[in-house]
């Protein structure tokens, strides 16, 4: 279930908040329960059995962090390790046995054949919660919850489930025994749910189409300009469409009372790629930096052991966006590019004008997404070679001129509202008039709505990580 489709903004959404709110404030327990039950119904909406695979989930992590709190007192690790293996194996087994097989039939010549399996939604996000709280009770930065039933709500809760951000425990315990969840909260996030909405069925929908429609042309049709256009929609697509879901998921979270980190902050007005990641998926970039690149050491060892470091997050972070070879070669080009801004071209960039450093790395973000969106390495090969005059293809023509007028106010337009201007200008007037306040988001609530009801292209990037 999509928070962009009828059937959740007019069924499941509504239901659930006539009878959370019909609950009084001071049955917290109660209110939760009604969250953990429309929790597993949200999950189990697409694929039913999985949620069984949920259910393993919460029940398994939550008796190894109470036997986890148990041995830390003793100065062990031994459950800690096994939990990791564990939530690992499973998330290994339905996101990437496929590829390993495919792997070794390439490299042997073998002809191995299997049976692809749905991948559970959200696993990669909800296994990455599950491992950040069993560590944290590991390291004494929390607290073992020692009700399953509010720990079950943490890793099922389902603003957050599918897409994120991935959120720690620590940052929510306060929150699942005590919220404020008032007409201030209620009316922030809805705000803030509309908007991503917004974002995500007006703009992101329509640059979706737009890829699509260059990814279709016929041999004959594909041009360096058309792939070039094709990537630049893909380029703004891929943020509404994420930072769009990351505003509901945050919106939703606000009308309950949970307060989750951002997880964009405008990350195409960035001036390097270094920036880039600060700004982009940042609960994932956290969740990477605690947990993996600081106990490797991060950047306080020798520059051979640094580089190292950051070539086994990013090519981590590759395979965790999806199990294929292009994946890992996205991430591993964004180590790279890391690498050389770190200790090479660092101070170079730095003498440069602003606009200058702003456009090359919104170039070296636009040549990653290629290998992001492609099917396989082959296939993002192919378009770059294409987008860099060594494809065959001719410049222009008129199919590409047809699209980029077509498209063109669609495209103006998501240029301005990925930067930090729109925002600013809606909350200063926002301060001013109450009415406006509520008026622009109704008005882009019905708009977004009548999308939803008349189209039926809503595809979300995310959905398969």
């Amino acid at each position: 279930m999509l928070f962009s489709s009828v059937y959740f903004l007019f069924c499941f959404l509504p239901v659930l908040l006539v009878i959370y709110f019909a609950i009084p404030k001071r049955y917290n327990t109660a209110r939760n329960a009604v969250l953990l039950v429309f929790s597993l119904f949200f999950y189990s909406w697409g694929e039913p059995v999985y949620v069984f695979l949920m259910i393993f989930s919460i029940a398994f992590n939550y008796a190894m962090a109470l036997d986890i709190s148990k041995e830390r007192e003793v100065g062990k690790r031994g459950t800690l390790v096994f939990t990791v293996i564990i939530n690992l194996l499973i998330l290994s087994f339905f996101k990437y046995y496929g590829f390993f097989l495919d792997t070794v039939s390439d490299i042997t010549g073998l002809d191995i054949t299997y049976t692809a399996l749905p991948l559970p939604i959200g696993i990669s996000f909800y296994t990455f919660q599950a491992m950040s709280y069993i560590i944290d009770v590991y390291r004494g930065d929390t607290k073992v919850q020692r009700s399953v039933f509010r720990f079950g709500l943490y890793l099922s809760l389902f603003p957050q489930l599918i897409a994120g951000p991935i959120v720690k425990y620590r940052d929510v315990a306060d929150q699942l025994e005590s919220r404020e969840t008032g007409v201030e909260q209620v009316g922030e996030g809805s705000v803030r749910f509309i908007m991503g909405l917004a974002k995500k069925v007006i703009l992101a929908n329509g640059l979706g189409a737009l890829h699509a429609s260059v990814l279709a042309m016929a041999p004959h049709e594909k041009t360096v300009l058309a792939y070039w256009l094709g990537a630049v929609a893909y380029t703004l697509q891929i943020y509404f469409d994420f930072s769009g879901y990351s505003d509901m998921a945050i919106g939703l979270g606000r009308i309950f009372g949970f307060r989750f980190m951002e997880n964009f902050d405008h990350p195409y007005i960035s001036r390097s790629v270094t920036e880039f990641w600060r700004r982009w998926h940042i609960s994932l970039s956290t969740w990477f930096r605690e947990y993996l690149y600081i106990p490797l050491g991060g950047n306080r060892v020798p520059a051979a052991r640094h580089i190292l470091n950051l070539l086994i997050v990013w090519s981590l972070t590759g395979l965790w966006h999806g199990a294929s070879w292009n994946f890992v070669v996205w991430g591993l080009y964004y180590g790279i590019i890391l690498i050389i801004e770190k200790y090479l071209t660092g101070r170079l960039m730095e003498k440069l004008p602003s606009i200058a450093r702003h456009l090359i790395t919104l170039f070296i973000v636009m040549i990653g997404w290629v290998f992001f969106f492609s099917e396989d390495l082959s296939s993002a090969l192919e378009y770059l070679r294409t987008m860099f005059f060594a494809g065959g293809a001719g410049f222009a023509d008129r199919s590409f001129l047809y699209l980029l007028r077509t498209n063109f106010v669609l495209l103006a337009l998501s240029c301005w509202f990925s930067g930090e201007k729109p925002k600013k200008m809606f909350d200063e007037l926002s301060r001013g008039s109450s009415l406006f306040a509520v008026i622009i988001p109704l008005i882009l609530f019905l708009i977004s709505s009548a999308y939803l009801i008349f189209s039926s292209y809503n595809p979300f990037l995310y959905f398969r990580f």
